[in-house]
Formats: C-alpha cells, structure tokens, sequence
C-alpha cells in the first residue's frame, strides 16, 4: 500500500506538493492524472516534469447534461505538475492552499494510498531516532541560528557525542564521561528553545515607558502607548528575533496596587506571565524617586535585568539599583539592551558542529548515562 504525505506545510502558498511513495505509487497516481500531452504515465522518462490534470475518473466524460439531470458536481479536475522519481516514488505538485490538494489526497486515498502525516513520514525514513527527531525540529526552527544548530544535529553531532559517552563508559573513563555528560545537560535549555522561543517579559510600574521600550526593540508600533497611566491592561506579546535567537517579548499590564477590576485582572495575569517567563526586565522611570514599592518588585525578581527609562530626562538624585539606562522614545541604549538580553538567554552558545540535546527523550538519556557513570 502507497503511503500518502503532503511534504509542503499547510496554509497559503503558491505551490502544494503531494509526495506518494511505495509499491504501485506510480500506477495508483496513473490512474487518475491525464497528461497533457496525451501520454501515459509511465512513458515519460524518469524525473521528467509532467504537465496535466488530476481527474476523478468515476466522472470523466459525463457531460455537462447529464451532471445537471443527475445533479452531481462537476468533474474534480485540477492542474498539476507530475514527477515519478521511480516506479515507487512520485510528486505531484498543485496549487498552494487546502482545497487542491484535499481534493487529490482524496482522490488517491480512495485508490488504496494510506495518508500519513509529515512527521510519521519522516520517521519511516530515517532509522536513527535523533536524526529524524532533528528532521522533523528543522522544520519548526524559526531562526537560521537555530536551524544550523539543528542541522548539526541533524548530520550527527549528537548522535557521536552519545557513542562517545557510551565507550568511555565502556572503557571505565568515567570522569571523562560525566565531565561531557554535564557539558551537554548545560546546552540542554538552550535545545529546548530551538524550536520554541524564549519568553522575554517586561514590566515595571505604570507610565515608565514599557510599551515605548517594546515598541523599540521590534522596530514598530505593536504595543500601545499612551500618556494615561495603565493604558496597557493585557499582557501584549509579540514575536521578534535578538542575535539570532527566537523571542517572544511581552509588554504586561504596570504593576501597583489598584482597586479597579479589569486593571487589578491585568495585574494578575502580569505576574502570572512574569513567573513562566525565562527572562523578566523590569523598566524603572529613571526621572522619578525609585520608591520602596519599586524595590520590592527588586527583591521579588532577584534575576531580572533592571533598565532605567528616559534618560533623557534629568535623573532624580537618590539611590536606585544597578541597571541599563535607555530612552525608548528616541532608541538610545536599546542597542545594548538588546545584546545583554542575548546573553542573559544564551550566555554560553555552543560552537558549530558541537553536540546539543534538543528534546527530552534526549535529556533523559543523559541523565541515565549520568547515574551509570557514578554508580
């Protein structure tokens, strides 16, 4: 039975690519693809792009006359580019999109193809475990930075630093073994975001310019702004990327003490978001007395990264905690902002070609390996 996958991602594209593979691949797509030219199938040379129409054979040649007596649909018919690779591998390529190529999964479904999905698919082509894993990562890196790590992957640095650790092992080099154990268990945060982005929260109290700060670091107005104060009542999140690095950046409702329903709402979801985020950066007005309330969202978020706000302003003389100091109104600073966030998320990067464990089937092997190694 031929297996059915579409290799190209769903949603709007130019281009839908319906991949059939297995034994009588080429005769089941035969059956229902008319070409051009008038020719069948399988007189085309190998690898030779192949211009025609998928049809439903069952309502080929009904005239339109009969179709109107008989109320049926009209002939399924759409345009495609065919490619047989082999007698057990063909492509067919349609328009982008949903309906083309449900239409023709559905077609060929009926024929005896078994649709599976593209990570199913992938499986079934790869016997390695962690290379199809990082086939099927590739596919969701969001970053050319996170993609090279995971190509690395992919061609099998993981894989090797495994039999490494496992000879070692082997071999009773057990210092060795943990020693590049712990090494990969270090890498192990950044492989979980490889594929998903890191959560960068920022807050602060109301009016100190949080959603000025956003706005500058994605390069445009996502957030709102306004002069009121708590004008941000949601928790704003938008997708950006920092030194190569996928980030998700939410600008969250400021934080005191309130009355008001929906604001004190906003509040809670603020420290809901700060407490699951990877990194907070709390913004401070750098013109106003840094209250005691201010230092205690301090003290409550020990490892935030701590920013003082419109620096263009006069500073208000007093103590106030170390920090970066911006003006997100004019973008001074927000260069460097930028770069510290980089390295609070990722603050050692591995070096290409270097081993990292992406998913947690991996991080579990690890530890096994681990509890091996000091037994």
């Amino acid at each position: 039975m031929p297996l059915l996958v579409r290799v190209t991602p769903p949603g709007r594209g130019a281009v839908a690519t319906v991949l059939v593979e297995g034994p009588g691949a080429r005769d089941v797509v035969a059956a229902v693809f008319r070409a051009k030219d008038g020719r069948a199938l399988g007189s085309h040379p190998k690898d030779r792009l192949v211009y025609g129409h998928i049809v439903d054979p069952s309502r080929e040649g009904t005239s339109e006359t009969e179709r109107r007596e008989t109320q049926g649909p009209s002939e399924p018919r759409e345009e495609v580019i065919v490619r047989c690779r082999d007698e057990e591998s063909v492509e067919v390529h349609c328009h982008g999109g949903h309906a083309a190529p449900a239409m023709i999964e559905g077609l060929l479904a009926e024929r005896g193809c078994r649709v599976v999905g593209w990570k199913e698919w992938t499986d079934a082509h790869h016997e390695e475990p962690i290379t199809a894993a990082a086939h099927c990562a590739l596919a969701l890196a969001r970053t050319r930075r996170t993609a090279a790590i995971l190509l690395d992957q992919y061609h099998g640095a993981l894989r090797r630093a495994f039999d490494a650790i496992e000879q070692q092992l082997d071999r009773g080099e057990t210092s060795a073994a943990i020693e590049e154990i712990d090494a990969l268990l270090g890498r192990a945060p950044l492989g979980r975001h490889l594929v998903r982005p890191w959560r960068v929260a920022v807050a602060g109290p109301v009016n100190v310019g949080k959603s000025t700060l956003v706005n500058a670091v994605l390069g445009y107005a996502r957030a709102i702004t306004h002069v009121t104060p708590g004008t941000t009542r949601d928790v704003v999140t938008a997708s950006t990327v920092v030194d190569g690095w996928p980030v998700e950046l939410g600008d969250t409702a400021g934080l005191r003490a309130v009355g008001e329903p929906i604001e004190r709402a906003g509040v809670e979801q603020t420290k809901g978001r700060l407490a699951e985020a990877d990194l907070v950066v709390l913004v401070f007005d750098r013109s106003q007395p840094f209250s005691p309330g201010e230092q205690q969202l301090v003290g409550d978020w020990p490892s935030a990264l701590v920013v003082h706000n419109k620096c263009d302003l006069a500073p208000h003389p007093g103590e106030r905690p170390l920090g970066l100091t911006t003006c997100a109104l004019r973008g001074q600073g927000v260069e460097t902002l930028l770069e510290v966030v980089a390295h609070r998320l990722v603050p050692d990067a591995p070096p290409p070609g270097a081993a990292v464990p992406f998913a947690e089937e991996h991080v579990k092997r690890l530890l096994g390996l681990r509890r091996r190694a000091s037994s």
